[in-house]
């Protein structure tokens, strides 16, 4: 396979899970064998990714906190308590950031209770706005909750189409975490009735915007694509959801999703073995509609510390294969993130394609 040219391009990374040793205990995935269940800050991140220069920032993305069928909302307000302890630069000794390092979080999507219908989720949305004080919440430019694994039927409720609907009206995304691999073409089906239920009677301006997570999270283990029943599923619905402009997909979260053996080898290979996948996507969704994201830590389980490194270069490689330019590129990287979290302005990072001789 021919390498990638060599186009450098700014980084928005859009899917990023932060939490300091002392919170491990309070996730929903808690186990003391898991992997993931020690301290993840901004100095484990750094490292992972070499620090970059044209890495402009990353969107932190909720952890599951506990929160008893979303009745409990302590666990919930401390990440974001602990979110604002890195924005407005205050961290406890140990925790793994600076007073410097809030300026890298670009946007932050918490967790909140959508499943309450829109009375509750009015009550959360006041309780974190005091818990994270002015300049964190200005970060604040959507929420998660998440779907693949709660009961079918779940996103269809009225209470839950209320909250996103309310969501709509308050300019906050909704990111969509469904799981195709492990719950079937049932969780497609239901974000698909979903999304057009919370955009119905809604006007334009007070649509939700969804950002879909991890591709959805199709079985990345299909050999046989042309007939797999799950995969034509799978494909359907990306062109489904692409049909409504207020969608966008987010590249991220393969690895878990993929044979155990995949993982490990080198990310030419690994594209090779989802390109079918990947292919689907940019068609459906264009470059204008797909924002870059590592899924951090989880990218690094069966892989190592190299995960961020190695999802980097598959997404390159899919750039180069897509026959992506400069900009399209920029677009993926960068730019479709800021326009759908609606990020703040940074210094512009000029685009520059080292292969071309007048530059």
């Amino acid at each position: 396979m021919a390498s990638s040219p060599a186009v450098s391009v700014p980084i928005i990374d859009t899917h990023v899970h932060l939490y300091p040793q002392s919170e491990v205990e309070t996730h929903q995935w808690y186990a003391e064998d898991n992997p993931l269940a020690k301290q993840h800050s901004i100095q484990e991140y750094r490292t992972a990714t070499g620090a970059p220069g044209n890495l402009q920032g990353f969107v932190l993305i909720e952890v599951d906190r506990k929160n008893d069928n979303a009745k409990d909302w302590t666990h919930p307000l401390q990440e974001i308590a602990w979110l604002r302890r890195i924005v407005t630069g205050q961290p406890n000794p140990g925790e793994g950031h600076t007073a410097e390092d809030g300026r890298d979080c670009l946007g932050i999507v918490p967790w909140a209770p959508v499943v309450l219908g829109s009375a509750e989720l009015e009550k959360y949305l006041a309780a974190a706005e005091k818990e994270a004080g002015p300049e964190t919440w200005a970060k604040v430019k959507g929420f998660r909750y998440l779907l693949q694994d709660k009961p079918n039927g779940t996103a269809l409720s009225d209470d839950f189409i209320e909250g996103l609907k309310l969501l709509g009206r308050k300019k906050f995304v909704f990111d969509l975490g469904v799981d195709q691999h492990k719950r079937g073409r049932i969780q497609l089906e239901e974000a698909v009735e979903m999304i057009d239920r919370a955009h119905e009677g809604v006007d334009e301006e007070d649509k939700v915007v969804f950002i879909l997570n991890h591709l959805c999270k199709p079985d990345l283990t299909i050999v046989n694509v042309q007939t797999d029943p799950s995969y034509i599923a799978w494909r359907t619905a990306m062109f489904t959801l692409s049909k409504c402009d207020r969608t966008y997909m987010k590249l991220s979260g393969c690895f878990s999703e993929m044979p155990e053996f995949l993982r490990l080898r080198p990310a030419e290979e690994i594209l090779s073995a989802i390109l079918p996948w990947l292919a689907v996507v940019i068609a459906a969704f264009g470059p204008e509609r797909i924002m870059f994201g590592s899924d951090w830590p989880v990218c690094t389980l069966g892989i190592g510390e190299e995960g961020w490194k190695k999802w980097r270069r598959v997404v390159e490689m899919t750039c180069h294969m897509a026959g992506l330019g400069p900009e399209a590129q920029t677009r993926l990287w960068a730019e479709t993130a800021r326009e759908a979290y609606k990020l703040d302005s940074r210094p512009v990072y000029k685009v520059v394609d080292l292969t071309r001789s007048d530059e």
